[in-house]
Order: C-alpha cells, then sequence, then structure tokens
C-alpha cells in the first residue's frame, strides 16, 4: 500500500471479507457469525495473504462488546437485575469453580505446574458477551425470565473476572510465575480496595448516574438535534465505559451495561437503542473478525486431542454444570438448557486471561493456543447448539406445560378466508384489537411465549414459533386464509416469510411494515403488494387534518 494506514486496512478488510463469508455462510444454511470467524482467520498472521493488526482489531472489537452491553442495558432494568440475583450469583460462582477444576484436572493430567492449571481452567470458566447476547437477541430472548438469568449470570461472571484480573498478579509468585508472594494482610488489603471500587461504582452509577444520564439526554433531544442525539448516545456509552474502567478498575463492558440500565428508565431509551443499533451490529462483527485472527490452525493438527478435550471441558463439561444448577434452583427445563446453551463458549476475557498469564510466565504457549483454539471452536458449535435447542423447545415446554405443545403447533386452525397476523408487539397489539372488534377470525403467529400465553388466556388462536418456518404457515391454514400481515419490525425476516406464504398461496394479500424505502423495496421484491411506513402514514394524517387529500411520497429518512 501507498500509505502505512492498519487501521483503515484492517477495518475495510475485516468487514469486506465479513460480508463474503459471512454471505456464503448463509447461502448453505450456516450462521453468518461462522462467515465472521473465518474471515478473521483469512486476515491473521497464521495464514498467507494480507496481514491485519490483530491489536487493533481487538480495540475495535471492545468498542463492539461496550455499544452491545449498552443496548442490553436498555432493556435491562435493575429490577430485572435483582430479580434473578438469587439464582445468578450462585449458579455464577458454582459454574466457575466447577470449569476451574475441570481445566485444573486436565492440566495435571498433562504434567502442568498447579498455578497454570488454574488459570487455564479460570480462562474456560467464562462465556463471551458478544456470543451469548447476540444468541439471545437473534431468538428475542434478552427480555424474557430466562434472558434474564443468563444476563444476569453473565454481569456476575465479570465481576468476578474483574477481581481474578487484579488479584491474579498479586498471586503470581505463589502460583508459580514472575512476582514475589504477598503476605496475608497485603492479599487482603488488595482484595479490599477491589471490592470497594466495585461498590464504589455501583453506588455512583445508581445515585449520581440515575440523574446525569437522563438529564444530558432529555436536554439533547429538546434541541430537536437528531445528530447531536445519536453523539450524546454514543458518547454516554462510550464514555461511562471508559471512565468506570479508569477509575473503578472495572470492565468496559460492565461500565456500558449500567449507563444502560440507569437509561432504561427513561421515555428517550427506546430512541437510544434505535441509534446505537447499527453502529453495535458493524463492530459486534469486527470482534468475531478480531477473534479469527488470533486463531492458529495448526494447533488443530499439533495437539488434537488436547483441543478434543478442551472444547469438551467448555461445551459439555461447563454447559452440564450450568444445567444441573439451574435445576437445582427448580427451574425447567427449557431454561435450564437456554442457560448452559448460552455458557457452552468463551471469548474476550478468556483471551484477557491467557494474554494476562503469558506476560506473567503463568501460561505456556501450548495452553494459549489451547484456549484461543477452544474459544474459536466453541463459538462455531454454539449456533448450532441453538438451533438444536430451538427444534426441541417445543417438544420439551409441552411436556413441562410451560409452553405450547408440540402438537398444538403442527394442528391446523380450522379458518377459512381470514387473517395470519405475524407478530404481537405493539403494532400487532393494535391490529388483533381492531379485529376482535370487528369480528374478523383471525391467527397470530408469535415468538414471544409470554404473549402467546397471554393470548390463549383471551381465547385467541395463536401459534408459538418463527413464522418463516414452513410447517408453522401450514398450521395457521396459510393455504386458506385471505390477508396475511406482517407486524414485525425485521424486514429481511419478513421478506423470507412473504416467500414461504406466497409459494403456498399465490392468491394471498400480503400486507407489511417498513422503517425505509430501501425495506420497502426489500418487501415489495418478495411480493408484498402493500407495505406501511409510519412516516408516510403520520405525514398523510397531518395533510388529511388540514383536508388535503393525495398520495405521499417520500418524506426523509426512517
Amino acid at each position: 500500500m501507498p500509505h502505512h494506514t492498519p487501521l483503515i486496512a484492517t477495518i475495510v478488510g475485516g468487514l469486506v471479507l465479513a460480508f463474503i463469508f459471512g454471505t456464503l455462510a448463509n447461502r448453505f444454511k450456516m450462521p453468518p457469525l461462522i462467515g465472521y470467524l473465518v474471515a478473521g482467520i483469512a486476515i491473521g498472521p497464521f495464514t498467507p495473504g494480507f496481514v491485519g493488526d490483530a491489536d487493533l482489531a481487538q480495540e475495535l472489537a471492545e468498542i463492539g462488546v461496550i455499544l452491545l452491553m449498552f443496548g442490553v442495558g436498555l432493556h435491562f432494568s435493575l429490577k430485572d437485575l435483582l430479580s434473578v440475583k438469587n439464582i445468578a450469583i450462585p449458579g455464577a460462582v458454582a459454574q466457575i469453580a466447577i470449569a476451574t477444576l475441570l481445566g485444573m484436572g486436565l492440566g495435571w493430567a498433562l504434567g502442568w505446574p498447579m498455578g497454570e492449571g488454574f488459570l487455564f481452567g479460570l480462562a474456560l470458566s467464562v462465556a463471551s458477551t458478544v456470543v451469548l447476547l447476540t444468541a439471545l437477541q437473534e431468538r428475542r430472548l434478552v427480555e424474557t425470565k430466562r434472558g434474564r438469568i443468563a444476563v444476569g449470570w453473565l454481569i456476575v461472571e465479570d465481576i468476578a473476572m474483574v477481581l481474578a484480573l487484579v488479584l491474579i498478579p498479586a498471586l503470581s509468585g505463589v502460583l508459580g510465575g514472575k512476582g514475589e508472594a504477598m503476605s496475608g494482610n497485603a492479599l487482603l488489603l488488595t482484595l479490599g480496595i477491589t471490592l470497594g471500587k466495585v461498590v464504589a461504582f455501583v453506588a455512583v452509577m445508581l445515585v449520581v448516574g440515575r440523574r446525569v444520564i437522563p438529564w444530558i439526554l432529555e436536554r439533547i433531544a429538546d434541541t430537536g438535534s437528531r445528530e447531536l442525539f445519536r453523539l450524546a448516545v454514543l458518547a454516554i456509552a462510550l464514555g461511562f465505559a471508559l471512565g468506570s474502567a479508569y477509575v473503578f478498575g472495572v470492565s468496559f463492558a460492565l461500565g456500558a451495561f449500567f449507563a444502560g440500565m440507569i437509561l432504561s428508565e427513561s421515555e428517550l431509551s427506546h430512541r437510544a437503542a434505535e441509534e446505537s443499533l447499527p453502529l453495535r451490529d458493524a463492530f459486534a462483527v469486527l470482534f468475531f473478525v478480531s477473534v479469527g485472527m488470533l486463531f492458529d490452525p495448526s494447533v488443530l493438527v499439533r495437539e488434537p486431542l488436547l483441543v478434543l478435550a478442551t472444547v469438551l471441558i467448555i461445551v459439555v463439561g461447563k454447559s452440564l454444570a450450568a444445567l444441573l444448577i439451574v435445576r437445582a434452583f427448580g427451574h425447567p427445563m427449557s431454561t435450564a438448557l437456554t442457560i448452559s446453551a448460552s455458557l457452552a463458549q468463551i471469548g474476550e476475557f478468556s483471551f484477557i486471561l491467557a494474554t494476562l498469564g503469558i506476560s506473567l510466565d503463568l501460561l505456556s504457549p501450548v495452553a494459549r493456543d489451547l484456549i484461543l483454539g477452544g474459544a474459536i471452536l466453541s463459538i462455531l458449535i454454539n449456533p448450532l447448539l441453538f438451533s438444536l435447542l430451538d427444534r426441541l423447545k417445543p417438544r420439551i415446554e409441552g411436556k413441562e406445560g410451560t409452553g405450547v405443545p408440540a402438537e398444538a403447533e403442527q394442528q391446523a386452525v380450522d379458518l377459512q378466508g381470514h387473517v395470519v397476523l405475524v407478530g404481537y408487539g405493539r403494532v400487532g397489539r393494535g391490529i388483533g384489537e381492531q379485529l376482535r372488534a370487528q369480528g374478523r377470525p383471525f391467527v397470530v403467529i408469535e415468538a414471544q411465549l409470554e404473549n402467546v400465553e397471554a393470548l390463549r388466556a383471551e381465547g385467541v388462536p395463536v401459534l408459538y414459533g418463527n413464522a418463516a418456518q414452513t410447517d408453522l404457515l401450514k398450521a395457521a391454514a396459510i393455504g386458506r386464509a385471505r390477508w396475511l400481515l406482517v407486524a414485525i419490525p425485521e424486514a429481511f425476516e419478513a421478506g423470507q416469510l412473504i416467500e414461504h406464504a406466497l409459494a403456498a398461496n399465490p392468491g394471498l394479500q400480503v400486507v407489511a411494515r417498513a422503517h425505509s424505502d430501501a425495506e420497502i423495496e426489500h418487501l415489495e421484491k418478495h411480493g408484498a403488494q402493500q407495505v406501511i411506513m409510519g412516516e408516510r402514514e403520520i405525514a398523510r394524517g397531518m395533510l388529511g387534518v388540514i383536508g388535503v387529500v393525495g398520495v405521499v411520497g417520500v418524506v426523509g429518512p426512517a
């Protein structure tokens, strides 16, 4: 290259290859995440061709973690966090202990020193923030009970790792690495200071942040500038994350999560979530690319059995421990399986611990490669576990009585010329209420179990699951339906289900919703005869008030 531009080259190379391999993965019916990891391996130092800057990629990925945790915090109140403390705290601590012991057991079998085995096991015990939240958000589980447990569990793990990163250098001499062993008093003092910083951080965020963060956004919103509001959201997310790390020594992710959680109490939280979404998704992709760049594929040839043993500890040992813990607390099997699948991988904290271990002479290069190899393979396997869980979930919930029986999903409704309504959020609920008021026959397809249970209690025909599934559309008697109303906001998912529905019933009348002209074009391309965009309807309503009737065209970006 004529200019030395490692930052630009790493971003462009990572995103372009992530797009290419992600598209290929999607074409072969695999999660795009797998393509992002392959893109990272392709531009990593262990494969020929262009090599990106791994250090820069990891820092860019950290921005994705910050924005992701901020977004989760926007949908996660303090009440939600406290509601799962009874299982999240003991469950996370017990799971970390079990996974660490399993790692130490493998280290003992290989003749490693106790300190190396301990740090190796600890690195295998903590799940990746990005992987866990990506899986939950794809399935709209973040705001469900099982989602709250998983996120609460993740926060406890985060706090535990913050303590570990402070204490491991102090204990390095005892564990067999660099440094001298600290006295008991010095160790207690270090632990006390660390715990004090965490407590002070939580107190400041709850007392000061609760007033400052919403106040700032409200003042910016009053200016009417969308650009300033978007900038304010990013400044709060990134600024509080960085400030929390420097002042209180907590992780970026924890600082961003608390900032989002406090802002969730404001009426502007939904708008803040929308503004941070595009950047969050882009930097989350760079996270997976950065993980792939760290991976040396030759370890699969050099140490295949050790890699397999490491993956089994992560995917089987750790997730099985989480499943038994959740069941021991009296939660249903469906919840236990969701939590165990969520935790069956490792990520960013594992890499930090591995780097720290190398710098302190606590980990050998072999142990580091096993951690990285285990991370890559467990992240690749994790979407497959969730896909398997998605298939088993209806049957499991049916047996437990916690969901819709599998038989009920496949039993076609006895309707003719009816409306199939997909999605029962704010838009879908309004449509459903009007259909009921007018006595129009309809059936709802909904992916949120809480909404399904409420509709069934009201006697409304409802099917539980993803409407894009052919079997579910068949159960909704799509072949005999007259109208399909797609009320979900995800345009890509909507396009897929419209295509399937029209294949089963070419005469079906399809109405969908969109947020932009690009989404309108996408939905019409897949067969939607009518696409409603909120901004156009608002403009039409305003013109109607002053007596102007006509076709409203493009009124600006959604």
